[in-house]
C-alpha cells in the first residue's frame, strides 16, 4: 500500500497520478462554489452514469451476439472483502496504539513534559492563528494536495541542494534549542526524573 501510494506521488504511472491529481483538484475547487452535499451527489451520479453506461453497452453487444454480456466489474465483484478474526485483531490493536501514541503525544505537550516541546507547539499554533485568518481550511487542503503531488517530484530531482539546506536549518535550530534548555536547566530530564522515581517506588511496593 505505501510503495503505491510513493509511486502515485513520485508520478511513476504518468497517467494515473494524473487522473488522481486532476480528480482531486476537481472535487475540492468544485467545494469552494458547492456544498459538499452538493459535490458528493454529483460525483456519486456521475459514477453511477458511467458504470450503468458500460453495464448497458455489454448487454447491447450481447443482443446482437457481439459479446457475452458478462459484468464487467465481475473481478471486482469477486473480491473478497471480509476480514479473518486473526486481520480483526490486529487492526484493532494497530489503531487501538495509534490511539495510545497520540494521547502520550498530547500529554507530553499539553502537560508541559518538556519545556522546549511544548513552546514549540505553542509558536506553531500562533502561527496557525495567521496562517487561519488568512485561508480557510479548503484552500489549506487543496494547497495541501498540490504539495503532495509537486515537493516529492521537486525533492528527487534536487536531493542534494535540498539537503544542504535543511542540514543549515536544521543545525541552526539545535543550536537555539540548546540555548533555550541551557537558560531553563533541567527542563530535559524532568520526565527521565519522574520515571526514576516512580521506579523506585514500584520497587519500595
Amino acid at each position: 500500500m505505501g510503495s503505491k501510494v510513493a509511486d502515485l506521488l513520485y508520478w511513476k504511472d504518468t497517467r494515473t497520478s494524473g487522473v488522481v491529481f486532476t480528480g482531486l483538484m476537481v472535487s475540492l475547487l468544485s467545494l469552494l462554489r458547492f456544498s459538499i452535499v452538493s459535490v458528493a451527489a454529483h460525483v456519486a451520479l456521475l459514477l453511477l452514469c458511467g458504470t450503468i453506461s458500460l453495464r448497458v453497452y455489454r448487454k447491447v453487444l450481447q443482443a446482437v451476439h457481439r459479446g457475452d454480456g458478462a459484468n464487467p466489474f465481475q473481478a471486482y465483484l469477486d473480491v473478497d472483502l471480509t476480514l479473518t478474526r486473526e486481520q480483526t485483531e490486529r487492526m484493532s490493536q494497530q489503531i487501538a496504539s495509534c490511539v495510545v501514541s497520540a494521547a502520550m503525544q498530547l500529554r507530553h505537550f499539553f502537560l508541559v513534559e518538556d519545556f522546549v516541546d511544548s513552546l514549540k507547539l505553542a509558536l506553531l499554533f500562533y502561527i496557525l492563528t495567521f496562517v487561519g485568518a488568512v485561508f480557510n481550511g479548503l484552500t489549506l487542503l487543496i494547497l495541501g494536495v498540490i504539495g503532495l503531488f509537486t515537493v516529492p517530484l521537486l525533492y528527487r530531482q534536487h536531493q542534494a541542494q535540498i539537503d544542504q539546506y535543511v542540514g543549515l536549518v536544521t543545525n541552526q535550530l539545535s543550536h537555539i534549542k540548546a540555548k533555550i534548555r541551557a537558560k531553563f536547566p533541567g527542563t530535559g530530564a524532568l520526565a527521565s526524573a519522574a520515571a526514576a522515581v516512580s521506579g523506585s517506588k514500584a520497587k519500595a511496593e
